[in-house]
């Protein structure tokens, strides 16, 4: 059962009541008086008696093909961009001219304005997004803020996980979460933004608290066209803060400039790693020195505004410096102490699919999963695992990359893994409808010289790259982190990164006893 499908066994909003709050140009057929919605959503199939069904036009299909089939379901009022031609006189039919926008608006009021309940912290950016929301949600609900996450295929509201199929649902599904984490007792929401989502309106409506900018590298090119339509896309999320609201910057990166250029000086936050602060109009600094860094954690200088504390980072790679960096100026605009924000952050040691480390660590072979599915998350994955390494010890690295998906990153892809790592084994990430050895054909026009092995079956690439290990070497599987499945030719398989590592590490006898994580 999904989110909204659940949601319609216990809601109910007069139809009248909606009207009042959606942008109506036209409307036709009509509707009993007194008349209730139940659920609304913008999947026909979906539809159950009593239910309001927005028609959104898609890339792959148009919403308004499938009006009559919701009518039919039961539908009692239709939001749509223009009229059918048959008008069912049992139905209400709302002209609007944006559908998308009205679907946010109608899915705000459904669910009893329950987003203005909830102080929502947003974060957007193309790598690191996960971790720094989960660090932020930790660090939250440390400091005696109940928070909810939604993200990469995943919403947590207190000791439960609902799955989802989108990094930020639809408007429905996004509103009918944040009702259920209001009656769960959250106050806050942190939630990763996709560019996709601010493109699409899935959060059209809501005022963040926060934002949070990452970085910005080459993804998603198959739906944004270059870097600049690419980067317009996430700086719209910055349009959206609430007025008492502010917004933190990665200002190491060359996109953070746009990206606050909208934003009034007093509500910057600039984070660095390299004491460089290009916005010269920051309100707030703060800049990580990284004092010692393992395999394990980091060992760093945390500068607030006002202070310096030490702190161990139980997250490997300088990468998760910033995400924490990040995470501590978010905590300090919400008011919480150096020490508390410190000490809440330092408790957080893995974050599933994110440099996890697989097997038992007082073994001399070091293993990690990693969601890295771009080149720049590759590359730094990569370099903060060559710089931790012994001196002649080997690097390997087992990747692909995914299916009807941006092609134009695959062959960089492989040209970063061939330059960094001393083993590159080329193999299947979620192939979907794409064949995957033309899939790997384009990774391979990167590689130029080096050696790397091609196996297609990602199963026998992990195996073969466990068995190679010796003393001292390092190996990273990357860009499936967390997924707990393969997709290919439409289903979907269960196959785990880290289950199969397990397995094979204690095949070739350098895994950890009785299967125990450490």
């Amino acid at each position: 059962m999904t989110v909204v499908e659940e949601s319609a066994c216990r809601q109910e909003l007069p139809l009248v009541g909606l009207l009042k709050g959606i942008d109506c140009l036209e409307l036709a057929g009509e509707t009993l008086a007194g008349e209730k919605v139940c659920m609304i959503t913008s999947d026909s199939r979906e539809v159950l008696p009593g239910a309001l069904f927005v028609a959104v036009r898609g890339y792959c299909t148009d919403g308004h093909r499938f009006i009559r089939s919701a009518v039919e379901r039961g539908a009692v009022a239709i939001i749509c961009e223009e009229f059918p031609t048959e008008i069912a006189s049992s139905c209400l039919y709302i002209k609007v001219a944006d559908a998308r926008k009205a679907l946010a608006e109608a899915a705000r009021i459904f669910y009893g304005y329950a987003s203005d309940r909830l102080l929502i912290v947003g974060v957007t950016g193309t790598n690191g997004k996960t971790t720094t929301a989960k660090l932020i949600m930790a660090m939250f609900n440390a400091c005696g803020l109940s928070a909810g996450y939604i993200g990469t295929n995943l919403c947590r509201i207190g000791d439960i996980d609902i799955p989802l199929d989108r990094t930020t649902p639809e408007a429905h599904g996004l509103h009918a979460l944040f009702s259920r984490m209001v009656g769960a007792g959250c106050r806050a929401v942190v939630m990763e933004v996709s560019s996709h989502a601010l493109v699409l309106q899935r959060v059209y409506g809501i005022r963040f608290h926060a934002a949070l900018f990452t970085n910005l590298t080459m993804e998603h090119l198959d739906f944004h066209k270059s870097m600049q339509e690419y980067a317009s896309a996430k700086q719209q999320l910055f349009d959206q803060l609430a007025p008492d609201g502010f917004a933190v910057f990665n200002s190491d990166d060359p996109y953070a400039v746009q990206m606050s250029e909208r934003v009034a000086h007093d509500k910057i936050y600039c984070c660095t790693l390299t004491g460089s602060f290009p916005m010269l109009w920051c309100s707030r600094f703060f800049e990580a020195e990284i004092l010692q860094t393992t395999f394990g954690s980091s060992t760093v200088a945390l500068h607030f505004p006002d202070m310096v504390m030490n702190m161990q980072i139980g997250l490997p790679g300088i990468f998760n410096v910033m995400n924490v960096l990040e995470a501590a100026a978010i905590g300090t605009g919400m008011g919480f102490s150096p020490e508390d924000i410190c000490r809440s952050l330092s408790a957080v040691s893995t974050v599933d699919g994110r440099m996890e480390r697989i097997g038992d660590r007082t073994q001399q072979r070091f293993v990690f999963v990693d969601y890295a599915h771009t080149p720049d998350a590759l590359c730094k994955a990569l370099d903060a695992l060559r710089a931790l390494k012994a001196e002649g010890a080997r690097l390997f690295v087992v990747f692909g990359c995914g299916g009807n998906r941006d092609c134009s990153k695959r062959a960089e892809m492989g040209r970063l893994a061939a330059e960094t790592a001393d083993e590159v084994i080329i193999t299947s990430d979620n192939p979907r409808d794409e064949d995957p050895e033309l899939i790997l054909d384009d990774i391979e026009r990167g590689i130029v010289g080096g050696s790397y092995r091609r196996i297609s079956d990602r199963a026998e690439a992990i195996r073969l790259a466990v068995s190679m290990l010796k003393d001292g070497d390092v190996l990273l599987v990357a860009g499936k982190g967390h997924e707990k499945y393969q997709e290919i030719g439409g289903q979907k398989l269960f196959f785990s990164d880290q289950e199969l590592l397990r397995q094979c590490m204690q095949e070739n006898g350098h895994g950890y006893p009785n299967g125990e994580r450490m």
